[in-house]
């Protein structure tokens, strides 16, 4: 499914930047997730997709970066409201639940879409980053 999108989205003359994993053999989806979150927090991608079996494992480790909203979209709804309302920026797929075809249909949703900027929204991601701030503060 990676190369499948990244074919797609060079179609599409996005830059894509290959954070791995670059073999067959099983590896652990939370240093992908770290990957993508560093390369979306330092600037260096505007968004991030990360593809596991299921999504979830990759969307749970990329969310624990300040500053990273990350989700797992299957369907074509979430995939654009979630950066309408969310301001979704790490896209999580699971290539054991979705095909090429909807992986198509979901980054591009993901990736036509932009933050509302709506003051409910604001403040939704305003007290999501205070609860972000007052947990890491505890560590």
């Amino acid at each position: 499914m990676k190369r499948d999108l990244a074919a797609y989205l060079a179609t599409l003359a996005h830059e894509v930047t290959d954070l791995g994993t670059h073999t067959a053999a099983p590896v652990d989806y939370p240093d992908i997730s770290e990957a993508v979150a560093t390369a979306v927090r330092n600037g260096q991608a505007d968004r991030g997709i990360v593809i596991c079996g299921s999504g979830a494992g990759a969307a749970v480790a990329a969310c624990k970066f300040p500053g990273i909203r990350a989700s797992v979209c299957h369907d074509a709804y979430t995939a654009r409201q979630a950066v309408e309302h969310d301001d979704l920026n790490v896209l999580c797929l699971g290539s054991r639940v979705i095909g090429p075809a909807l992986a198509r249909t979901l980054v591009d949703g993901f990736l036509a879409a932009t933050f509302s900027g709506e003051a409910r929204h604001v403040a939704r991601l305003a007290k999501i980053d205070a609860i972000e701030s007052r947990y890491s503060k505890e560590r």
